[in-house]
């Protein structure tokens, strides 16, 4: 039986270009190493899941290749691209934060550093969920970080930018990652199921992309769930159903129903809802979604904003129309204010029904 790769390391980015949603921090890195103007310490700040830790690695790779591209990128053939591309690499280390946190592993990392490397440019490290270290073992690297030899470079990155010490900070060269638009994820899903051949829905796609929330990473590993779940057929309800995620047809509904001033169908709606087995929290969040896409698609100005798949893009346009802002105001101050206390709510079913009951009432009782 062939082993299983997941997506996430199956097609993990190679090189700058292929970086998904972090152009501002690849074109800069790019331009550092044609220019030759690299720092001595990097910093890739940001989400998890969003490509800091693939980004060390390309950029690792890269600066020690021997036939750049006139891009920038590195070449993939020469000696030193293969010993990385296959692992056995000796002028590039990782140390994981979080298990190394102890001042003894850093003195260690400090020795290593002062040994020149014996094939390549530079010796890089990268230092994963660096805000991991204790206080000593920081005090221990600031020498090294301030002036390390020529050949040597540190990238290090975290989640937590704020834990790190500000003398830290001051010796290294900081990129802010940001969390990867809808839009991107979705684009990404769809080129890795064209090649491995799963059939798929672009509302599905969308659904992945809105429940990883802006972390690839957590995308790439709810798509494989779904692929296994789905035995390779993506659809939209079946999506739903293992993401435990309320389809948006119902939230349209539910709209209509307030427009209509129909209590019983909006409470019907709802039992239907948890029968199937959904949290209150839930709805009530993702109605609250649905209201504020309805407001986004009030506008054209705005409709960029919308990150929902074209199937559905009409349907929000229309039934924000026939709303109007006024109504869709009110909506959304009902919707937020029961999402607020729906925590400290003895009966949570009373508590969504009442919320249900209110939007209803607003075309009788403005």
């Amino acid at each position: 039986m062939e082993n299983f790769i997941v997506s996430a390391r199956k097609y993990r980015p190679q090189s700058f270009a292929s970086v998904v949603g972090q152009g501002n921090v690849t074109s800069t890195l790019k331009n550092a190493i044609l220019t030759n103007k690299l720092s001595q310490a990097f910093l890739f700040c940001g989400p998890r899941g969003v490509g800091k830790t693939t980004c060390a690695r390309i950029l690792a790779k890269t600066i020690n290749c021997e036939h750049l591209t006139p891009e920038g990128e590195a070449c993939d053939q020469c000696a030193s691209c293969r010993d990385f591309n296959q692992g056995t690499s000796m002028s590039i280390f990782e140390l994981d934060a979080a298990s190394n946190t102890s001042v003894d592993d850093i003195r260690t990392l400090i020795e290593q550093v002062q040994i020149p490397p014996q094939s390549t440019k530079y010796k890089v490290y990268i230092i994963d969920e660096v805000h991991m270290l204790s206080a000593a073992a920081f005090n221990a690297f600031l020498k090294t970080l301030e002036e390390p030899p020529l050949y040597a470079k540190f990238i290090l990155a975290t989640t937590e930018r704020h834990k790190i010490m500000p003398t830290i900070l001051s010796r290294c060269q900081t990129f802010d990652f940001k969390s990867i638009e809808v839009n991107d994820i979705v684009e990404h899903l769809r080129d890795i199921a064209q090649k491995e051949g799963v059939q798929y829905e672009d509302d599905a796609l969308h659904i992945i992309a809105r429940k990883a929330e802006g972390g690839l990473r957590d995308a790439l590993s709810t798509f494989d769930q779904l692929v296994s779940f789905t035995r390779g057929n993506l659809t939209r309800e079946l999506c739903n159903l293992n993401l435990n995620q309320v389809d948006a047809e119902t939230y349209f509904n539910a709209v209509d129903f307030f427009r209509q001033g129909n209590i019983h169908q909006s409470l019907l709606l709802y039992q239907d809802v948890i029968s199937k087995g959904f949290d209150g929290q839930a709805f009530i969040s993702g109605l609250s979604m649905h209201l504020r896409n309805l407001m986004v698609a009030l506008d054209p100005a705005t409709h960029p904003l919308l990150q929902v798949s074209d199937n559905y893009r009409p349907n929000y346009g229309q039934q924000a129309a026939n709303c109007g802002l006024a109504l869709l105001l009110k909506y959304l101050e009902i919707a937020n204010d029961f999402e607020y206390r729906f925590k400290e709510a003895l009966n949570k079913r009373l508590h969504v029904e009442v919320m249900l009951m209110k939007m209803a009432s607003l075309v009788t009782n403005p």
